[in-house]
Parts: C-alpha cells; structure tokens; sequence
C-alpha cells in the first residue's frame, strides 16, 4: 500500500532545519535585522526583497535560512518574547510577580508595536522557544499560588494584557506618523472628540474628567488606565484560588 502523502505543516517550529550554507548570513541576523525593520516601518513594509538588500544580500540567500515571510514574522515574534522576563515563583506574592509580567509584557509590545497585530496571525508560534519559556515559567508562578487551572488563569490574564497594548500601540503608531507628540496630537485632537461626544451625557463626563490630564501627562494616564484593569482582572482571579 502507498503511503499517504501529507502536506507539511506550515510552521518554521515543525520543519527540519538545513545546515546553513553561508555562514556569515546567519539566521540570527536575518531575524534581528527583521525586527529592526519592523520597528520602523510596520509589517507592511517588511519583505524578503527588502530586507535581502538591507543585509546585501539576495533574497534567494535568505530563503535557505527561513522559508516563507510567515516564518521569518513566527522567528521575529519569538525573538521579542525573549525580553519578557518573569520572576521565579513566589507563593507569598503572587500578584505582584504576575503584575511584573504584564507589565513587561505590555512594555514589550509597545517597543515592537507590530507584535500585537500578528501574534494571533504567527502559524504555530507558541512553539517557539522564547514564548515557551515564558508560558512555562507563568504556568510555575500560577501553580505556586495555588491556582488548579492555571493554563485558564493565564490565558485570561494574557487576553486582557494583549488586548489593551495591542489598542494601545495601535494608538501611538497612529501618533508617530502624525509628526506630532502625543501631547500635541491628542490637544488637536480635542475639538473634534468634544463635538463628537456631546450630547452622550456619559462619554461627555467622562472626556471632561480626563480632558486635562490627557494633554498634560498622556502616559501617565495610559499607565493608569492599564493598571487599573490588571487590578480588576487579578482581583476576580484572586476570587478562584481555593479558600
């Protein structure tokens, strides 16, 4: 009986990879070269042309170390979880290790503001083993406090993180290209929401309360607005832990 052919999996994790056969254009640079451009321009403006002629080299070289743009986005994303730290368990404040993750991992995102509009999109990345480590050593941290489903717990907690720098890097993408400071964009910005909110008595108490900070200390406000709900979400995990 013939063997069943089966397509490969798309991931760069689930591919046996080649010896390299230029040694000086390592995978490695590739990678970092990539994020350096992600950084820049968006992921728009990454492609394998492009980036070939950053590193003076053709884009046939770089295909022999990484696939696809798909791969290279999984490489560049796993890269950049390697600067989420987290803190060895500690039972006895379990909070405030987990907050000290989510606050990394949102500074994460706003260094590599890409990150959050491709995480959900990376094929297979949680395989990679940067996001591996963190998910392992956050699995510890929520065991160590006594959580009986921790992979829930974390999954919870990451969905709030992810989602409020994602909007939030969103934002200041659109900031940077508008030339302006974020003080400078939101005062321009301020005529426009005022017209827009009046008349929703809600929305027009809340812009008048916040208006004034908005302008004078934008991220401090965004620090708060951030550190209030990751108080919210911790409390109701809080709530799980067995009494």
């Amino acid at each position: 009986m013939a063997e069943k052919a089966t397509n490969p999996i798309p991931s760069v994790w689930a591919r046996r990879q080649r010896e390299p056969e230029q040694p000086v254009l390592s995978r490695d640079t590739i990678v970092r070269e990539a994020i350096a451009m992600l950084d820049a321009d968006g992921v728009e403006a990454l492609s394998m042309r492009k980036l070939g002629a950053r590193l003076n080299a053709g884009a046939t070289s770089l295909y022999r170390h990484v696939a696809t743009k798909d791969e290279l986005i999984e490489l560049a994303v796993d890269e950049v979880f390697g600067e989420i730290p987290v803190p060895d368990p500690s039972a006895a404040d379990w909070r405030a290790d987990v907050a000290l993750t989510c606050e990394s991992f949102r500074a994460t995102t706003l260094r590599h503001r890409w990150l959050g509009s491709v995480i959900g999109q990376a094929g297979l990345v949680y395989l990679g083993p940067n996001l591996l480590t963190v998910s392992e050593r956050m699995a510890a941290l929520f065991s160590a406090a006594g959580f009986p489903e921790p992979s829930r717990a974390i999954d919870t907690l990451l969905s709030y993180v992810l989602g409020m720098s994602t909007t939030e890097a969103a934002f200041l993408t659109t900031v940077a290209r508008s030339g302006d400071t974020e003080a400078e964009f939101i005062a321009r910005l301020m005529p426009s929401t005022a017209e827009a909110v009046a008349g929703h008595d809600f929305l027009a108490d809340a812009f008048a309360a916040t208006a004034a900070d908005a302008v004078a200390n934008p991220a401090a406000l965004r620090d708060q607005k951030f550190n209030y709900g990751l108080e919210v979400v911790l409390d109701g995990l809080a709530l799980r832990l067995p009494r």
